[in-house]
């Protein structure tokens, strides 16, 4: 069988082409799937421009507006091209035209369409612009060949992604690396565990690395312990072998020795048993997901290389499995973490931050201006927010506007909670510096997060994200599967838009 790398990279995304001007009857005619998009109120002259206008205006009459698609038909030609036309407000927020963007989008398309068209009439060059941004979003979310290990399998045959009647061409640049990030997050999620075991996603990291010319190295339990990573490898301990490992890449744009500015911390549990403390069936059956954190942060990290930014990046991810058995850890031993901080472990389903713990001491050695970390962490914040947001926290609380204003302008929305000293009460401990857990308190998404900024150095802006939007049944905004990749948009507009680096000294004055 091909390796994991190989695998990935057989999932190339569609060609994807645009084409200014009203299309005519010809090109109409080469589409097996075409998307109209028009306004709530269609100019006339816009309706003079569709084959058969006025029946796809009778059509719309008859269906509800508030219908997405709000109509379905076939247009008179050879292929019998397979209309869905959708009705939406350029000036809905960026969820909502997400949203609209995935309904339209046919659930069985990588399956059933070659080519799928794309028209936007009707709307100002602007808007246009900016719904062929979202349209094109969901259609290469869509187009991805998710994992898939049948006997019998085929291959998606969406290849082409044909924009047509455009004012002005349109730059996809930043849409196609979000799109191949995300993609990549969600592909790395999904693997079952004994596909993606801790020596084969290594192994996959050190093949990515080289394809993207990033710096790879690896910390295997030999070198951890001779560290004092004993937070990690309390979580790795009960594993049969000694397949678990920190894993260091490093973009690097310019001089290859250059201090990191940003960095990306993510938990890679690649599977969790709950350890000592087991899970109970229904909670452990979907616990390969549980690296998903550290996914969005090689896929942040794909984004941003893609789009050959001028920005040193480190990313450190920490995988391992969590394990039950003789040797694994257990409630109330005791262990040290890379900063020397002394650690009382109560729950060993509390793993995460164990893991992360020690992954953030590394992180922080090479003192970056912001540090970003993603974790599949706690089902507090699931409570707290949905499988619709996700839970954010910080040592700058000044931030908190910002990450909510990345959240909506992204489309992948986030939810700021406090963290700090008043939350530690929770977490005294009489026989070490700190507990890892609460045995009684609630708001563990808080308490976890609380923790985790023990092992932050101040100096350093550090956000955490707590995935509570990992997975959602249906989809979430253009993302159609249940695995959504989240975070990967949302970093990339703290990046890009927010400029989280660039600020970050500010915000350490403030």
């Amino acid at each position: 069988m091909a390796s994991l790398l190989e695998q990935f990279k057989k999932t190339a995304a569609p060609k994807i082409t645009q084409f200014t001007g009203t299309p005519d009857r010809k090109s109409l005619a080469s589409i097996d799937q075409l998307l109209l998009i028009l306004p709530g109120k269609v100019p006339a002259e816009t309706w003079r421009k569709i084959p058969h206008g006025q029946n796809v205006k009778a059509l719309l009459r008859r269906k509800s507006p508030d219908a997405v698609p709000a109509a379905v038909t076939r247009l008179a030609n050879k292929r019998q091209t397979a209309l869905s036309v959708g009705i939406v407000d350029p000036r809905s927020d960026a969820f909502e035209l997400l949203d609209f963007a995935r309904k339209m989008i046919p659930a069985d398309m990588a399956d059933k369409t070659g080519t799928l068209g794309i028209w936007i009439a009707g709307f100002d060059n602007t808007d246009q612009t900016h719904l062929a941004r979202m349209l094109s979003a969901a259609a290469l979310a869509a187009a991805f060949v998710m994992p898939n290990y049948k006997s019998q399998h085929t291959p998606s045959r969406l290849k082409h992604i044909k924009f047509l009647g455009l004012g002005d061409r349109v730059d996809l640049t930043r849409i196609a690396a979000e799109a191949d990030g995300n993609n990549l997050a969600r592909w790395l999620t999904a693997q079952p565990a004994n596909k993606l075991d801790a020596t084969g996603y290594v192994e996959f990291l050190k093949g990515l690395s080289a394809e993207n010319d990033w710096q790879f190295k690896k910390y295997g339990v030999r070198e951890l312990t001779k560290m004092g990573a004993g937070a990690f490898l309390a979580v790795a301990q009960g594993n049969a072998d000694d397949s678990a490992a920190i894993v260091r890449l490093r973009y690097r744009p310019g001089s290859k020795s250059v201090k990191p500015l940003l960095t990306l911390v993510g938990k890679g549990i690649i599977f969790d048993t709950g350890g000592t403390n087991l899970k109970p069936f229904s909670s452990m059956l979907d616990m390969h997901i549980d690296m998903g954190g550290s996914a969005v942060a090689v896929g942040t990290l794909l984004a941003t290389s893609q789009m050959q930014l001028d920005l040193p990046i480190d990313c450190w991810l920490a995988i391992t499995e969590n394990r039950t058995g003789p040797t694994a850890y257990k409630s109330q031993d005791v262990v040290t973490a890379l900063n020397g901080k002394t650690i009382q472990t109560i729950h060993t389903d509390a793993e995460g931050r164990m893991a992360l713990a020690d992954a953030l001491v590394l992180a922080c050695a090479d003192k970056p201006k912001v540090i970003l970390d993603y974790a599949t962490l706690t089902g507090a914040c699931v409570s707290a927010v949905t499988t619709r947001f996700s839970g954010v926290f910080t040592n700058r609380p000044n931030l908190h506007p910002v990450l909510k204003k990345a959240g909506q302008d992204s489309g992948e929305r986030v939810w700021p909670f406090p963290t700090g000293k008043e939350f530690l009460e929770e977490l005294k401990s009489d026989t070490a510096d700190i507990k890892q857990c609460s045995p009684n308190a609630g708001g563990d998404h808080i308490l976890a997060a609380s923790f985790l900024q023990e092992f932050v150095d101040d100096k350093c802006t550090w956000v955490h994200v707590d995935l509570s939007a990992c997975t959602r049944k249906g989809g979430l905004g253009h993302i159609q599967t249940e695995i959504t990749g989240f975070g990967v948009r949302f970093s990339m507009n703290l990046i890009l838009d927010k400029d989280i680096v660039g600020n970050a000294d500010n915000r350490q004055k403030q």
